[in-house]
């Protein structure tokens, strides 16, 4: 048995696929995703319900989950005059933040589903966990999608957040546990100024950040085996794509 990682998915399909053949996962192996499987790409649907049709994988959600919550409800709806009539103002406000963040081929894929499946994959979403702390080949760890936002050694997990734990960047010059490995996404490795190789997983202060910018132009998805540290990779990705994150 052993653990990977993977995060940021944002729609790559392809790419998933890929880096399970190349990792060889098993069913007896466990699959974490930092989330951030939503947005940008061009099947982000697609690779969520195939996560969530894998009984080994375990869904972590990220800032882009976590923004799909204030449309996707109302898009399970049927599409009538009447629920038109209905959008607030809120959900207006939901949508156009979301889709300044590239949720349009969520929103494409979303539509085309049957009712029930767009309710299926909200319930996922929706009952999402925000962390996982965990132990694989004498390490330990903790699984998150942004970080620990507003540190503090002494605050204890349950008082971080939802926006410390899916939005707020890691400090990556402050090393937050001696003997905790904290495994992230969210930020690209191209983004991240002490990086010198962007696009590849990073490591300092026991931070170990994973997000190699999947849907980036150069940018690949990583794989990270908790087990044994090992890096996989996905093959770079050719397509155009504006940096956000």
């Amino acid at each position: 048995m052993a653990s990977y990682v993977i995060s940021d998915i944002h729609g790559e399909y392809d790419l998933f696929e890929d880096l399970l053949d190349l990792i060889g996962l098993k069913d007896e192996d466990t699959l974490y995703i930092l989330g951030d499987v939503l947005d940008r790409g061009p099947n982000p649907i697609k690779a969520m319900l195939r996560i969530m049709d894998m009984p080994n994988a375990v869904f972590i959600a990220g800032n882009h989950e976590a923004m799909s919550l204030g449309s996707l409800p109302f898009l399970c709806r049927e599409y009538t005059n009447k629920m038109v009539q209905m959008i607030d103002v809120e959900t207006v406000f939901s949508v156009i933040e979301w889709m300044q963040n590239g949720a349009s081929p969520t929103i494409e894929e979303f539509k085309d589903l049957p009712i029930s499946e767009r309710k299926r994959i909200v319930d996922y979403i929706q009952n999402a966990k925000l962390y996982v702390e965990t132990e694989a080949g004498g390490y330990k760890y903790l699984l998150v999608h942004s970080g620990l936002g507003n540190f503090s050694p002494d605050k204890r997990m349950e008082d971080y957040t939802v926006d410390d734990l899916v939005w707020e960047r890691a400090d990556y010059d402050t090393q937050y546990f001696d003997d905790v490995f904290v495994v992230s996404g969210h930020t690209p490795t191209q983004a991240i100024p002490q990086c010198e190789e962007g696009g590849y997983i990073f490591r300092k202060n026991n931070h170990i950040a994973i997000d190699c910018g999947a849907c980036f132009a150069g940018g690949r998805l990583a794989a990270f085996c908790l087990d044994t540290q090992e890096e996989f990779y996905s093959c770079d990705n050719n397509e155009p794509e504006l940096l956000y994150y």
